[in-house]
């Protein structure tokens, strides 16, 4: 816990579908030197934690409540989170800061604050289900898992980026405001803000200045797999359901290199946020922390988007820095959750830690690395009736040392050795000589997780969302925090030439 007197200030910045490798810190060649990755020298980065799903509301849900999606009750997209769940903004609050967010955070719902005390920017969706649909323009169809996002590809502009671009200027006066009040004694407790941005989420568009950046450089994914290569068939399933069997080197280039565009304009806001920190004498006593809901396949093992269980998907970015209480220049290897990394944040902050969550603050071992008996273990897990071949798909996966298991009901589980494997291209889930590391970690992932009860409680939560629906169409409330996200916003070069 953190003494009182030595409170820090918060910066917590969470991106949405940041895979993990597209940074210099972790070893992307192409990027360049990164503010992100000048942070991280500063701090620690983390190499191996994994989101809670690898989808937005669920994953954002889990790691504001400190819960797993089994226990939120928020399984996809389209589920509201009980505003009775306390969040880490209600522990906070509770520690005497004013938690404040501006930006992304993609709840479904009337509340749109679940413990923020204000909200500068929100998101460009409905806050209501059913509520007024969003019109993206002529980059339509662009956001969303299918093949049109990799056909409409390149530069131009995404309302995303524009969102993100509000995002930035409201974040900047913010801190400027807040740590000139620090400096002038108007201010008597630290500041404490989250920062939700859209980007690096699809459409995989840029930029033109951005996207040249990359187009030129850009590579082939290091792990393609022909289609008939493909045995298991959830993953034949769903690349036949988004019809990338087979993609042209050409769209796979032009949209990794929008994406990297993406990521590099993201890092040039933060960069710039942080220059205004270190301005105001503020960098020294501001814990930051980087990071983002879920990754992207990005065209490795011929997939794309989220939805999967492989690293480039369920792992995530992390980077904390406060000099002085978080140690300079360091990796931690330790195998995490994103619920892992809430708990982590609240000791930090000397916030009391959320009841009922299982997550752990690593603290203790990051300080004194081994001492802490620290379990190398990370859930992961993603339920639809909608989504996947037939009834839908229940799926959950355990990181337990050097072992993943990707659990799929009524199909073969996937099982790979990440220390003699790590790119994931050797399926041990049907080799003999793996059985009793396949039961004891399938034991493991069904301890207290039914698919079953889970689809059970889908089919009430669709039978209240019905509800939800109509009600939102034919009241047509307005919402109380959104971002107007118009269709002009929306546009990409080739379709103007």
């Amino acid at each position: 816990m953190t003494d009182s007197a030595t409170r820090p200030n918060l910066l917590y910045i969470h991106s949405d579908q940041h895979a993990q490798r597209v940074l210099d810190c972790y070893g992307d060649p192409l990027l360049g030197e990164t503010n992100l990755g000048r942070l991280a020298a500063s701090g620690t980065v983390f190499d191996n934690v994994y989101c809670d799903s690898p989808i937005c509301v669920p994953s954002r849900m889990s790691m504001l409540t400190g819960l797993r999606p089994y226990e939120t009750g928020v399984w996809t997209n389209e589920q509201q989170l009980d505003p009775a769940f306390p969040t880490l903004a209600h522990s906070l609050g509770a520690a005497g800061y004013l938690p404040v967010l501006i930006g992304r955070m993609h709840a479904n719902g009337p509340d749109q604050l679940h413990g923020y005390t204000k909200r500068l920017v929100g998101d460009h969706g409905p806050n209501q289900i059913g509520g007024p649909a969003v019109d993206r323009g002529g980059l339509e169809g662009t956001a969303g898992p299918h093949r049109i996002s990799l056909i409409k590809s390149g530069a131009g502009q995404s309302a995303y980026q524009v969102h993100d671009e509000d995002v930035y200027r409201e974040a900047k006066s913010f801190l400027t405001d807040a740590c000139r009040e620090i400096q002038t004694g108007r201010r008597q407790i630290p500041f404490n803000l989250s920062l939700g941005f859209m980007l690096p989420h699809p459409p995989y568009v840029a930029l033109r200045e951005d996207f040249d950046r990359f187009a030129d450089s850009m590579t082939l994914p290091e792990k393609q797999v022909p289609m008939e290569d493909v045995r298991h068939p959830f993953l034949r399933w769903w690349r036949t359901d988004t019809e990338i069997q087979e993609v042209p080197d050409e769209e796979v280039l032009r949209a990794r290199a929008a994406y990297w565009g993406l990521v590099w304009r993201m890092d040039q806001w933060i960069g710039d946020l942080i220059q205004v920190l270190r301005d105001h004498d503020q960098f020294d006593n501001t814990l930051i922390i980087y990071t983002s809901d879920h990754g992207d396949m990005l065209g490795e093992h011929s997939l794309w988007w989220k939805h999967v269980f492989y690293e480039e998907s369920v792992k995530v970015p992390l980077i904390m820095s406060w000099p002085g209480r978080i140690p300079a220049d360091r990796r931690c290897e330790r195998v995490m959750s994103g619920i892992d990394v809430t708990a982590t944040l609240l000791d930090l902050m000397g916030a009391p830690p959320l009841p009922e969550s299982s997550g752990r603050s690593v603290l203790p071992e990051l300080l004194n690395p081994g001492s802490a008996n620290w379990q190398d273990l990370a859930f992961s897990e993603y339920s639809s009736r909608l989504f996947g071949p037939d009834a839908g798909c229940y799926q959950r996966m355990i990181r337990d040392g050097d072992f993943k298991l990707i659990y799929h009901a009524g199909m073969p589980s996937q099982l790979f050795n990440l220390a003699d494997d790590p790119d994931e291209l050797i399926d041990l889930g049907q080799d003999s000589g793996s059985t009793a590391v396949r039961q004891q970690l399938e034991d493991a992932v069904l301890d207290g997780w039914d698919p079953a009860a889970i689809s059970d409680a889908l089919d009430r939560a669709d039978s209240t969302n019905s509800i939800f629906e109509k009600w939102g169409r034919n009241t047509k409330v307005t919402d109380s925090i959104r971002w107007q996200l118009d269709p002009p916003m929306n546009w990409l070069e080739a379709d103007r030439t």
